[in-house]
């Protein structure tokens, strides 16, 4: 699918977020449906099958995490969150529970429009992009098990690359700690162990690895691997 003509639907129920959306990303290669309720939004997404979603947390009808689910048991459609809420514990279960993305209000409509372009290459990326990641001098090859900085081929443990190897899928997308740790360990650890074997993997693929390029901190949250060139 083009980046182009990306059908967005937008559960809000303040009407002039809702002008914003349209107008600012209309010109951005969005067509935005809009609804103001949570019914309203399940019944458009039922009918019209929109590329992705921007949801309010605030909705006059349902708590936004809520509705969130209930769009998880209907489809995969990438959601990007946007809040008055900042707090920590609130971004952790909206992306626990699915969400792809999560923007607090105010947000600046360039960097809200290139996350919306990043939750979609990322399902499309799940339904079969090719299973290698580039980006920059870095590449992870994901049937071969190789990685590559530049031309020099770099050896990790069977842990290092199973933490990129889940990175690199969901290059783009936060991951939690929780999501890390139950994916590369059955949760079996703590979030300290977790941060030595990123520390690790951050000496072996970044130039400077107190400045990483690839492999970014959300504070409190988790990691995210950098969207794929």
């Amino acid at each position: 699918m083009p980046e182009s003509n990306i059908t967005l639907l937008a559960i809000e129920d303040d009407r002039l977020i809702r002008r914003l959306l349209r107008s600012g990303l209309g010109p951005r290669g969005f067509v935005v449906i809009e609804a103001d309720s949570g019914e309203a939004g399940l019944d458009l997404l039922r009918r019209e099958q929109p590329d992705l979603i921007v949801l309010d947390l605030a909705l006059p009808d349902a708590r936004g995490l809520d509705l969130l689910g209930r769009i998880r048991e209907i489809s995969n459609v990438p959601i990007v969150v946007l809040s008055n809420t900042a707090g920590v514990r609130t971004k952790v279960a909206a992306l626990e529970m699915g969400a792809s993305d999560y923007v607090t209000k105010p947000f600046n409509i360039d960097e809200l429009a290139a996350r919306l372009r990043v939750a979609v290459r990322h399902r499309l990326q799940q339904q079969g992009a090719a299973p290698v990641y580039r980006n920059g001098d870095l590449l992870v090859d994901l049937v071969n098990r190789r990685v590559m900085v530049g031309s020099r081929p770099i050896r990790l443990s069977p842990t290092e690359f199973a933490i990129l190897r889940l990175l690199a899928i969901h290059a783009g997308k936060v991951l939690t700690h929780d999501q890390i740790l139950r994916e590369v360990w059955g949760q079996n650890r703590t979030v300290d162990y977790l941060r030595v074997y990123l520390r690790q993997l951050r000496k072996r693929i970044e130039a400077d690895p107190h400045n990483p390029r690839y492999v970014v901190t959300v504070p409190g949250v988790g990691y995210q691997l950098q969207p794929a060139d």
